[in-house]
Protein backbone atom coordinates (compact mmCIF):
# COMPACT_ATOMS: atom_id res chain seq x y z
CA UNK A 1 0.00 0.00 0.00
CA UNK A 2 2.79 2.44 0.80
CA UNK A 3 4.22 1.98 -2.69
CA UNK A 4 1.01 3.23 -4.30
CA UNK A 5 0.90 6.08 -1.79
CA UNK A 6 4.47 7.11 -2.67
CA UNK A 7 3.60 7.03 -6.36
CA UNK A 8 0.56 9.22 -5.80
CA UNK A 9 2.51 11.83 -3.79
CA UNK A 10 5.34 11.81 -6.35
CA UNK A 11 2.89 12.50 -9.16
CA UNK A 12 1.30 15.35 -7.20
CA UNK A 13 4.70 17.04 -7.13
CA UNK A 14 5.33 16.27 -10.83
CA UNK A 15 8.50 14.34 -9.97
CA UNK A 16 9.62 11.67 -12.43
CA UNK A 17 10.60 8.20 -11.25
CA UNK A 18 14.12 8.83 -12.50
CA UNK A 19 14.39 12.09 -10.53
CA UNK A 20 13.28 10.46 -7.27
CA UNK A 21 15.57 7.48 -7.86
CA UNK A 22 18.55 9.80 -8.32
CA UNK A 23 17.71 11.66 -5.10
CA UNK A 24 17.51 8.35 -3.23
CA UNK A 25 20.79 7.14 -4.74
CA UNK A 26 19.25 4.08 -6.41
CA UNK A 27 18.47 2.99 -9.96
CA UNK A 28 15.12 3.67 -11.62
CA UNK A 29 14.24 -0.06 -11.81
CA UNK A 30 14.95 -0.37 -8.08
CA UNK A 31 12.72 2.61 -7.37
CA UNK A 32 9.95 1.15 -9.52
CA UNK A 33 10.09 -1.96 -7.33
CA UNK A 34 9.46 0.28 -4.30
CA UNK A 35 6.35 1.79 -5.89
CA UNK A 36 5.19 -1.68 -6.90
CA UNK A 37 5.63 -2.93 -3.35
CA UNK A 38 8.23 -5.59 -4.16
CA UNK A 39 11.11 -3.83 -2.40
CA UNK A 40 11.24 -2.20 1.03
CA UNK A 41 12.81 1.19 1.75
CA UNK A 42 15.95 1.35 3.86
CA UNK A 43 15.97 3.84 6.76
CA UNK A 44 18.28 6.17 4.83
CA UNK A 45 16.05 5.99 1.75
CA UNK A 46 12.99 6.60 3.91
CA UNK A 47 14.57 9.73 5.39
CA UNK A 48 15.56 11.05 1.95
CA UNK A 49 12.13 10.33 0.48
CA UNK A 50 10.26 12.03 3.33
CA UNK A 51 12.45 15.10 2.89
CA UNK A 52 11.91 15.08 -0.88
CA UNK A 53 8.13 14.93 -0.40
CA UNK A 54 8.23 17.76 2.18
CA UNK A 55 6.81 15.65 4.97
CA UNK A 56 7.89 13.94 8.16
CA UNK A 57 8.77 10.25 8.27
CA UNK A 58 5.69 9.68 10.46
CA UNK A 59 3.43 11.33 7.89
CA UNK A 60 4.97 9.21 5.14
CA UNK A 61 4.57 5.96 7.08
CA UNK A 62 1.02 6.92 8.06
CA UNK A 63 0.30 7.78 4.42
CA UNK A 64 -0.90 11.32 5.02
CA UNK A 65 -1.39 13.49 1.89
CA UNK A 66 1.19 16.01 0.75
CA UNK A 67 0.31 19.53 1.85
CA UNK A 68 -1.45 21.05 -1.18
CA UNK A 69 -0.34 24.53 -0.11
CA UNK A 70 3.30 23.47 -0.30
CA UNK A 71 2.79 22.08 -3.80
CA UNK A 72 1.16 25.29 -5.00
CA UNK A 73 3.96 27.40 -3.54
CA UNK A 74 6.71 25.30 -5.07
CA UNK A 75 5.01 25.43 -8.47
CA UNK A 76 4.55 29.18 -8.20
CA UNK A 77 8.22 29.61 -7.33
CA UNK A 78 9.23 27.49 -10.33
CA UNK A 79 7.01 29.54 -12.64
CA UNK A 80 8.61 32.76 -11.40
CA UNK A 81 12.20 31.60 -11.96
CA UNK A 82 12.48 33.19 -15.42
CA UNK A 83 11.69 36.65 -14.05
CA UNK A 84 13.28 36.18 -10.65
CA UNK A 85 16.24 38.52 -11.11
CA UNK A 86 13.99 41.36 -12.28
CA UNK A 87 11.53 40.94 -9.41
CA UNK A 88 13.93 40.52 -6.50
CA UNK A 89 13.93 43.41 -4.06
CA UNK A 90 17.43 42.33 -3.11
CA UNK A 91 19.95 40.05 -4.76
CA UNK A 92 22.99 39.81 -2.49
CA UNK A 93 22.12 40.95 1.07
CA UNK A 94 24.22 43.86 2.25
CA UNK A 95 26.21 42.67 5.24
CA UNK A 96 26.39 44.98 8.20
CA UNK A 97 28.83 43.27 10.50
CA UNK A 98 28.83 46.03 13.10
CA UNK A 99 25.07 45.76 13.39
CA UNK A 100 25.27 41.96 13.35
CA UNK A 101 27.81 42.05 16.20
CA UNK A 102 25.70 44.26 18.44
CA UNK A 103 22.48 42.36 17.73
CA UNK A 104 24.24 39.10 18.53
CA UNK A 105 25.48 40.52 21.83
CA UNK A 106 21.98 41.77 22.57
CA UNK A 107 20.50 38.32 21.95
CA UNK A 108 23.10 36.83 24.29
CA UNK A 109 22.39 39.31 27.06
CA UNK A 110 18.64 38.67 26.75
CA UNK A 111 18.57 34.90 26.16
CA UNK A 112 22.11 33.48 26.09
CA UNK A 113 21.99 32.28 29.70
CA UNK A 114 18.92 30.10 29.07
CA UNK A 115 19.97 26.44 29.21
CA UNK A 116 18.35 25.64 25.85
CA UNK A 117 20.14 28.42 23.94
CA UNK A 118 23.15 26.88 22.24
CA UNK A 119 24.54 27.39 18.76
CA UNK A 120 21.67 25.69 16.90
CA UNK A 121 19.04 27.75 18.72
CA UNK A 122 21.01 30.93 18.01
CA UNK A 123 21.09 30.09 14.29
CA UNK A 124 17.30 29.85 14.21
CA UNK A 125 16.75 32.98 16.31
CA UNK A 126 18.95 34.98 13.93
CA UNK A 127 17.14 33.51 10.93
CA UNK A 128 13.67 34.38 12.18
CA UNK A 129 14.79 37.82 13.32
CA UNK A 130 16.05 38.51 9.79
CA UNK A 131 13.32 36.85 7.74
CA UNK A 132 10.39 37.92 9.92
CA UNK A 133 11.57 41.51 9.74
CA UNK A 134 11.86 41.31 5.96
CA UNK A 135 8.35 39.91 5.68
CA UNK A 136 6.84 42.59 7.91
CA UNK A 137 8.70 45.65 6.64
CA UNK A 138 10.27 44.59 3.28
CA UNK A 139 13.62 45.85 4.56
CA UNK A 140 16.72 44.10 5.81
CA UNK A 141 17.59 44.07 9.49
CA UNK A 142 20.88 42.15 9.64
CA UNK A 143 20.78 40.90 6.07
CA UNK A 144 22.90 37.81 6.72
CA UNK A 145 23.05 34.96 4.23
CA UNK A 146 21.37 31.74 5.36
CA UNK A 147 22.08 28.34 3.85
CA UNK A 148 19.59 25.46 3.87
CA UNK A 149 21.15 22.69 5.94
CA UNK A 150 19.56 19.51 7.30
CA UNK A 151 18.82 20.99 10.74
CA UNK A 152 17.52 24.28 9.35
CA UNK A 153 18.84 27.67 8.18
CA UNK A 154 22.50 28.39 9.00
CA UNK A 155 23.98 31.95 8.84
CA UNK A 156 27.08 31.90 6.63
CA UNK A 157 28.72 34.89 8.31
CA UNK A 158 28.33 33.52 11.83
CA UNK A 159 31.68 31.70 12.01
CA UNK A 160 33.67 34.73 10.84
CA UNK A 161 31.79 37.01 13.21
CA UNK A 162 32.43 34.75 16.20
CA UNK A 163 36.14 34.46 15.36
CA UNK A 164 36.47 38.26 15.28
CA UNK A 165 34.53 38.70 18.52
CA UNK A 166 36.56 36.06 20.37
CA UNK A 167 39.79 37.67 19.14
CA UNK A 168 38.57 41.04 20.46
CA UNK A 169 37.54 39.42 23.77
CA UNK A 170 33.91 40.40 23.26
CA UNK A 171 32.76 36.81 23.45
CA UNK A 172 33.65 33.49 25.10
CA UNK A 173 32.66 30.01 23.96
CA UNK A 174 31.67 27.31 26.44
CA UNK A 175 31.07 23.66 25.55
CA UNK A 176 28.82 21.60 27.81
CA UNK A 177 25.96 19.10 27.80
CA UNK A 178 22.22 19.77 27.43
CA UNK A 179 20.16 16.66 28.13
CA UNK A 180 23.19 14.50 27.23
CA UNK A 181 23.68 16.32 23.92
CA UNK A 182 26.84 18.31 23.16
CA UNK A 183 26.08 22.01 23.24
CA UNK A 184 28.15 25.04 22.29
CA UNK A 185 27.17 28.18 24.18
CA UNK A 186 28.28 31.77 23.58
CA UNK A 187 28.56 34.24 26.43
CA UNK A 188 28.83 38.00 25.98
CA UNK A 189 31.78 39.71 27.66
CA UNK A 190 30.51 43.25 27.10
CA UNK A 191 27.15 44.96 26.80
CA UNK A 192 25.83 45.68 23.28
CA UNK A 193 25.96 49.21 21.89
CA UNK A 194 22.65 49.69 20.09
CA UNK A 195 22.17 53.43 20.34
CA UNK A 196 23.35 54.32 16.82
CA UNK A 197 22.68 51.04 15.04
CA UNK A 198 19.11 50.00 15.77
CA UNK A 199 15.85 51.87 15.49
CA UNK A 200 13.09 51.48 18.07
CA UNK A 201 11.16 49.40 15.51
CA UNK A 202 14.08 47.03 14.97
CA UNK A 203 14.71 46.60 18.69
CA UNK A 204 11.02 45.95 19.34
CA UNK A 205 11.01 43.34 16.59
CA UNK A 206 14.02 41.50 18.07
CA UNK A 207 12.36 41.48 21.49
CA UNK A 208 9.17 40.03 19.98
CA UNK A 209 11.04 37.21 18.25
CA UNK A 210 12.98 36.38 21.41
CA UNK A 211 9.80 36.36 23.49
CA UNK A 212 8.14 34.03 20.99
CA UNK A 213 10.97 31.61 20.24
CA UNK A 214 13.87 31.77 22.70
CA UNK A 215 12.35 29.24 25.13
CA UNK A 216 12.17 26.54 22.46
CA UNK A 217 14.90 23.92 22.27
CA UNK A 218 16.99 23.11 19.20
CA UNK A 219 14.71 20.30 18.00
CA UNK A 220 11.58 22.43 18.32
CA UNK A 221 13.11 25.36 16.45
CA UNK A 222 14.54 23.10 13.75
CA UNK A 223 11.12 21.54 13.22
CA UNK A 224 9.51 25.00 13.14
CA UNK A 225 12.03 26.23 10.56
CA UNK A 226 11.28 23.16 8.42
CA UNK A 227 7.67 24.37 8.17
CA UNK A 228 8.78 27.73 6.80
CA UNK A 229 8.30 28.18 3.05
CA UNK A 230 11.74 29.81 2.50
CA UNK A 231 13.36 26.62 3.84
CA UNK A 232 10.95 24.28 2.02
CA UNK A 233 11.47 25.73 -1.46
CA UNK A 234 15.26 26.06 -1.24
CA UNK A 235 17.57 23.32 -2.49
CA UNK A 236 19.94 21.73 0.01
CA UNK A 237 23.12 23.76 0.75
CA UNK A 238 21.81 26.71 -1.29
CA UNK A 239 21.24 30.27 0.02
CA UNK A 240 17.68 30.97 1.14
CA UNK A 241 16.13 33.83 -0.83
CA UNK A 242 14.59 36.56 1.32
CA UNK A 243 11.84 37.04 -1.26
CA UNK A 244 10.36 33.65 -0.42
CA UNK A 245 8.93 35.04 2.84
CA UNK A 246 6.07 36.46 0.79
CA UNK A 247 4.93 32.90 0.01
CA UNK A 248 4.71 31.90 3.68
CA UNK A 249 1.71 30.01 4.99
CA UNK A 250 -0.10 30.95 8.23
CA UNK A 251 2.11 28.45 10.10
CA UNK A 252 5.06 30.86 10.10
CA UNK A 253 3.83 34.13 8.57
CA UNK A 254 4.12 37.18 10.85
CA UNK A 255 2.53 39.78 8.61
CA UNK A 256 -1.11 40.79 8.47
CA UNK A 257 -1.73 40.88 4.73
CA UNK A 258 -5.15 42.43 5.28
CA UNK A 259 -3.39 45.69 6.02
CA UNK A 260 -2.63 48.18 3.27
Amino acid sequence: MIGKYIQKQREKLNYSQNYVAQKLGISRPTYINIEQGTRDLSLTELQKLAKLLNMSIDDLLNQKPVDRIKIDIIEKMKNNNDNQEENLRISIPQKNFNKFREIFLYILTKAGAKPNVGETVLYKLLYFIDFDYYEKYEEQLIGATYIKNHHGPTPVEFKKLVEEMVAKEELVIVKNKYFNYDQKKYLAVREPDLSKLLSAQELRHIDEVLARLSDKNASELSEYSHQDVPWIVTEDTKPIDYETVFYRTPKTSVRNYGEN
